[in-house]
């Protein structure tokens, strides 16, 4: 099945509140765990996070990595709304920045420690952009762990996977959700991203029926 490409940016009202509210905690802990247990020395210094959304994985990060400041980007006006109103009842303000910008546009005085990115390749036209920035936006050798959808051979499984995992959400989780699969790449399509922009410290890894994960650092 070709990519059918979705918007780059999540901006419509609605969507971003069946975002919000979507109970995706165990996924988020399970991306925290898995990036903190991938990288036990990186529990202090600066760390981006490309396309924040709501920022429950930040607020996490942060809740866990005390001495780790941490920058959550997103290009949603009404996500970042979202995630300041969340990062304000956690009173982390003073440690997590908050930046509505696209990751294109976006410089930094001096490139960050780290890099991690949960669901934000699928929505964009032209993956290589993200893959070449990370080298613009974190330091040698610095830790990098970014996880997406993967994208299904068929409609028929990429209506299945909704089903089964987001039967009980609303009609337009439902509808993003599928929307998502659809615009995903495969394993095959991220590894070629890597190869080209040599990314050879990165290795790229399938741990379920619906994610592909990147995990390694900058060269």
């Amino acid at each position: 099945m070709e990519r059918r490409l979705e918007a780059e940016v999540m901006d419509g009202e609605e969507q971003v509140r069946a975002y919000a509210q979507a109970d995706f905690s165990q996924e988020n802990q399970e991306f925290v765990d898995q990036f903190l247990d991938n990288f036990p020395d990186l529990r202090e210094g600066s760390l981006l996070d490309l396309g924040c959304g709501p920022a429950d994985i930040p607020i996490r990060l942060a809740r866990a990595c005390p001495s780790l400041s941490i920058i959550a980007l997103d290009a949603s006006a009404p996500m970042i709304a979202m995630a300041r109103a969340a990062v304000d009842e956690a009173k982390l303000g003073d440690r997590i920045r908050l930046v509505c910008e696209k990751f294109q546009d976006f410089q930094l005085p001096e490139p960050v420690d780290a890099i991690i990115s949960n669901s934000l390749v699928h929505h964009l036209p032209n993956p290589y952009k993200f893959w070449y920035a990370l080298k613009h936006l974190a330091k040698p050798g610095a830790p990098v762990f970014v996880m997406d959808l993967l994208r299904p051979e068929t409609t028929e499984e990429a209506h299945a996977l909704v089903d089964q995992y987001a039967a009980n959400e609303p009609e337009q989780l439902r509808r993003d959700f599928y929307n998502s699969l659809l615009a995903a790449f495969t394993e095959d399509e991220v590894a070629a991203c890597l190869a080209e922009m040599n990314h050879s410290r990165m290795l790229i890894d399938v741990p379920d029926d619906r994610h592909w994960i990147v995990t390694g650092r900058v060269f």
